[in-house]
């Protein structure tokens, strides 16, 4: 795979990604959700922390600001690693299916970072209930590098549930499934990730030359 199809795939997922975030941001209210099918609605809901919303500051004793102003940085690191682990891989012409996987997966990164760095100083808050947010309106919801991560993709296949009563400790409980919401960044991620588990042969493959050196050597 070129370089330049991997920043075209990079290209168009944060074109939409980006999309249909400021769309859900600037059109929503907080929590207000469209239900698309009875498995499909758009949930517009903010994260301000990692993954299913796990913040720093819940596990160490600093602020929520600080932790928020870590994650974020930590994330700039990582999208960095990530874009050179895209660019080592064109480079050394390595496995197609490797090349699309980390494109996706650089991509998404880079998806959530911009909400992350950018958002708190671009949009103002997004309230339950209130009016709409807008942006540039000279009324932020934070600044740079504090900005929270748009979500609303939420496919409930099973909502309200009840576990049978033989089931141990949860017997009798309501659950549903499946529960977080997310964007399409994390579609992105996750289909990368995804890529690499059950391709991990195909991906991870030796290419022709370093199999002619392994041969000499041999």
């Amino acid at each position: 795979m070129s370089l330049k199809k991997s920043i075209v795939l990079v290209l168009i997922i944060l074109v939409v990604d980006q999309i249909s975030k400021i769309y859900v941001k600037t059109h929503f209210t907080y929590n207000e959700t469209l239900e698309v099918f009875s498995w499909f609605k758009f949930v517009f809901i903010e994260n301000s922390g990692a993954a299913w919303g796990t913040k720093i500051s819940d596990f160490l004793p600093i602020s929520e600001e600080t932790g928020k102003l870590i994650l974020t940085v930590f994330r700039l690191f990582a999208v960095v690693g990530i874009g050179y682990w895209l660019y080592d891989t064109v480079r050394k012409n390595l496995s197609n299916t490797l090349a699309i996987a980390v494109s996706l997966i650089f991509a998404g990164a880079l998806g959530n970072i911009i909400d992350s760095v950018f958002y708190g100083m671009i949009f103002s808050e997004s309230v339950y209930g209130g009016e709409l947010a807008t942006a540039f309106s000279g009324n932020p919801y934070g600044s740079v590098f504090h900005g929270k991560v748009v979500d609303m993709l939420h496919f409930p296949f099973i909502e309200n549930a009840v576990w049978p009563e033989w089931v141990p400790y949860f017997g009798g409980n309501t659950f549903s499934f499946f529960e977080p919401v997310f964007n399409i960044a994390d579609m992105a991620i996750s289909t990368g990730v995804g890529i690499l588990l059950v391709f991990n042969k195909k991906a991870f493959s030796k290419t022709e030359e370093e199999e002619n050196v392994e041969v000499l050597e041999a």
